[in-house]
């Protein structure tokens, strides 16, 4: 099971989420730490950012995030799907 680590950005953009979605986002972190390739996170690369991936929160939300070495999993970016492969 991979660690799970924050960047601020990711720290700040979660807090500033409604209630709903931070719960939606829980969820998704949970799934990452047990299987990044959980069906429903529908996990992938991000083309044009090399190393970086993104998952399915729900229709409208992303978690991006890399594989680093040592298993762990840096979250980078919750937002919006558009907003979140922006600027992963």
């Amino acid at each position: 099971m991979p660690k799970i680590e924050l960047t601020d950005r990711f720290s700040q953009l979660y807090n500033e989420l409604p209630e709903a979605v931070r719960k939606k986002v829980n969820k998704a972190i949970r799934l990452l730490a047990e299987d990044i390739w959980h069906p429903s996170l529908q996990s992938k690369p991000i083309q044009g950012a090399p190393g970086i991936y993104e998952a399915r929160v729900d229709r409208n939300y992303r978690i991006t995030y890399e594989r680093l070495a040592g298993d762990i999993l840096l979250l980078r970016v919750v937002a919006k799907h558009d907003d979140a492969l922006k600027n992963p």
